[in-house]
């Protein structure tokens, strides 16, 4: 409840124009910008209330999430300026951690669109879920091209779906994509596949072994469950706390 209350507090701080400039926001809306919901609009203000309450110092991002905590900073930097001292700062001004590698693992049947659970087609991404034969299956079938893969990474311009799996490769196993391409370059997709399901599945197999039990335990996962919201609220309270003596508000 608190992340949705310090948004409440936040929306006096964030700016329509800011909001207005989130992509990510009139790719949902698309051309109902007018009708979208106001839930919609301010959810970025939600977003930065997930970061500010928790006074993180570096939040783990991909590419397409750099603005949201740019927008964060924003809203942080405004609330200090308006309501604390230099000295006494009510938010910490958080900056991204973008890996070097694989910052963003795309569909694996648009190479230019993001892998999401929401894609209505299960094909277009890994689940934690899949057992091996689905994420064989997933893998072998995922949309790629007929040349075989370059030497070189300027072999992979204009070849996003074979860009895709190669970082997801490098990804699992440390490797930059040139390093990858050392590997495997000249062969087909027909030889990278498969090594790369294995390796996929032999990665995701522990966290799915995991993932199953727990779903399997629901009082053991409603434990887990609620020692996070206990710790989540230790750290969170004093910062909600604070919001509200900045802005002069009293709760009963």
């Amino acid at each position: 409840p608190a992340h949705a209350e310090l948004q409440w507090l936040l929306n006096g701080t964030a700016r329509m124009g800011w909001l207005n400039r989130m992509t990510q926001g009139k790719d949902k809306a698309g051309k109902n910008r007018e009708g979208q919901s106001v839930a919609l609009f301010a959810y970025p203000v939600l977003q930065a209330a997930d970061v500010l309450l928790y006074q993180a110092t570096h939040v783990p991002v991909g590419e397409d999430q750099k603005q949201h905590l740019e927008l964060a900073r924003d809203i942080a930097q405004k609330f200090n300026n308006d309501f604390a001292s230099d000295d006494a700062p009510v938010f910490t001004l958080p900056d991204p951690y973008i890996p070097p590698e694989a910052a963003r693992i795309m569909s694996l049947r648009d190479g230019t669109a993001k892998m999401s659970k929401s894609d209505p087609s299960e094909m277009s991404r890994i689940n934690l879920a899949d057992d091996a034969d689905t994420i064989m299956k997933k893998v072998k079938k995922a949309k790629t091209d007929p040349e075989p893969l370059p030497s070189e990474a300027a072999g992979l311009e204009g070849r996003a779906e074979a860009l895709n799996l190669v970082s997801i490769y490098g990804a699992f196993t440390g490797k930059s994509v040139a390093d990858v391409l050392g590997e495997f370059g000249g062969q087909g997709f027909g030889a990278f596949k498969p090594a790369l399901g294995e390796l996929l599945v032999e990665s995701l197999a522990p966290i799915s072994a995991r993932f199953r039990e727990l779903r399997q335990d629901r009082e053991a996962l409603d434990a887990i469950l609620a020692r996070g919201a206990a710790q989540a609220r230790d750290i969170g309270t004093p910062t909600l706390n604070a919001t509200y003596q900045a802005l002069g508000l009293v709760r009963g």
